[in-house]
Formats: structure tokens, sequence, C-alpha cells
């Protein structure tokens, strides 16, 4: 299995553009090393032939053109076989609107996501209007084969999240994806929002790679900026550092790559000389960027 770090920043990307964080300034003056991203997504495929996008972000036309392997064929034939949306976040499905000159899109959602972006954004409806969309209701905890080689298992996420839309109590609101190459059997999660890590633990067992929710460093860190009024895990991510933090749960795990994806703008592992990222790579884990590639 081969998966290509499309995007690794969170909403809005790093620098933001209407942010003067340290890191935004840093990256902005050239200050400290660091290197600009784009908003997570990720492409996954076994055999180098056909991929799967999970989430669709609003710099999808970017990061397509910035990789090779997902560029047209012949004619507007196109090696992109679906997009697996872990929720209905317009930082991961803003994307699917730009897909919309193709043939048709493959969406894999779960009732609660497809719900939202039917019913609240109106994402779904806007799509359909352009081009046939092709719905594959996902229910967690069943197994699915995409085919060629590859097949996924999502798991529910709980979170208490407010929801914009509907009552944010449905499950499947969050869900989190176990990939597997079904040729060697070796697994990928890609999990790149999820408040608590106790409720999925299970669902990071034997895998060989681990792309998990990196979006702040401290609970506290949006609103010790000024930036927001939220802690990291009212805005449904756990934090890396501190007691319960992800950094302690995961460091330990025999997991052979544990990488952060979906980091926010304001965190300071985004800094390749930072404190924070050296205490990060000191614990086996390391910091995705875009354009990555793992073989797994």
């Amino acid at each position: 299995m081969w998966i290509r770090v499309l995007g690794s920043a969170a909403g809005g990307g790093f620098p933001q553009w209407n942010c003067r964080c340290p890191c935004c300034r840093a990256a902005r003056e050239g200050s400290r090393p660091c290197r600009p991203r784009t908003q997570s997504s990720v492409a996954v495929s076994a055999d180098r032939h056909t991929w799967y996008l999970l989430n669709a972000s609003p710099d999808v036309r970017t990061q397509i053109e910035a990789f090779p392997a997902l560029h047209p064929r012949a004619g507007r034939a196109t090696p992109l076989g679906a997009v697996l949306l872990t929720d209905a976040e317009l930082d991961h499905t803003l994307g699917l609107l730009l897909l919309r000159e193709g043939r048709g899109v493959d969406v894999h959602a779960t009732e609660a996501a497809r719900a939202t972006l039917t019913d609240g954004t109106a994402l779904l409806r806007t799509l359909e209007a352009y081009c046939p969309v092709r719905w594959h209701q996902v229910v967690p905890d069943a197994d699915v084969p995409l085919g060629d080689g590859l097949s996924y298992r999502a798991f529910d996420v709980p979170t208490t999240k407010r929801a914009r839309f509907g009552s944010g109590t449905e499950k499947g609101r969050v869900v989190g994806y176990r990939l597997t190459d079904d040729r060697t059997g070796r697994c990928a999660v890609y999990l790149p929002g999820v408040q608590a890590l106790s409720p999925v633990r299970d669902h990071l067992h034997d895998c060989a790679c681990l792309l998990v929710d990196g979006t702040c460093w401290s609970d506290d860190e949006m609103a010790r900026l000024g930036m927001a009024g939220k802690t990291s895990r009212e805005m449904g991510h756990v934090p890396i550092d501190g007691p319960g933090g992800s950094l302690e749960q995961l460091a330990p795990l025999p997991i052979a790559r544990k990488i952060y994806i979906h980091v926010n703008n304001t965190n300071p592992i985004l800094l390749d000389d930072s404190p924070e990222r050296r205490a990060v790579e000191l614990h086996g884990m390391e910091v995705a960027v875009d354009g990555m590639e793992l073989q797994v």
C-alpha cells in the first residue's frame, strides 16, 4: 500500500490567510525554518494505478497538480477511484465541488455526514447539479472492499464538539479509517480528528502506520494566543502535550510509523527548530508535510 500526504495542515492551511500567530508570522517572514502546508487530505493506493482520497480539501486542485500519479491519463480519464470522508467539515468536503468536471464522483461517507452535506451545507445537492454522485454508505465496523487490492473498515470516533447542523448526537458523525492491503495484510489508520483516544485504541492494534490528529500542541493553545475561546478538546481534538495528551498515549505503542497530521497553524511543531518538534521526534513520532510518501 502506498500513501501520499496531499495536505498536512488543519482547516485554513499554514500559514492561515488571516492569522499572525508566531508560527504564521515565521512562515511569512522566513525567520524560522518551516514549510507551508495545505489543508489535510491523503491519497491511498494498493497498486499505484487507482488512488482513493481520504477527504477532499479546498486545496484539492493544487494537491492533485503536485502529484503526477493523480494526473489524467487519457482525455479526461483519471486514476481517482473514490473519496472517503471522515466527517462533513468544510475543510474536508469543499474539494468535492472542485471535482465536478469529472464523469462522476464516488463518495463514501456515513449517513450522518450525508445528512449534513444534504440538509446542512447543501454541498451534496450542489455537486449533484453538476455531475453524478455515486453514494456509498459507510457503516462503522463493516469491512468494505474498494477493489484493486484495497479494503477499509471505518470506526466511530465519539465527539462532543458542537455540530453546526443537526443535533450532533448521531453515531458516525466522525469516523476514522483502517485501510488494509489485501495482498500483504498490512494496515494503516487515518485518524485526523479525535477528541479522546481511549474509545478508539482497539482500532490501532497491529497497524503499521498511523496518521493521527496533531491539531494543537496544548489544550489551551488557541485561547492563550487569543485566537479562540475554546480548548482543543472542545473543538474535537485531543492535544499532543500534557496529561492524557496524544504523545503520552501513542509514543509507547509498537507502530512503525506514527505521524501527526491535520496540524493547526498555531501549533509550534510546524517549526522545524522548536522544542515541541524535538519532543515529538524524541518520542518516535513524526510530523507530516505535504508531499510525504509512505509505503506500508
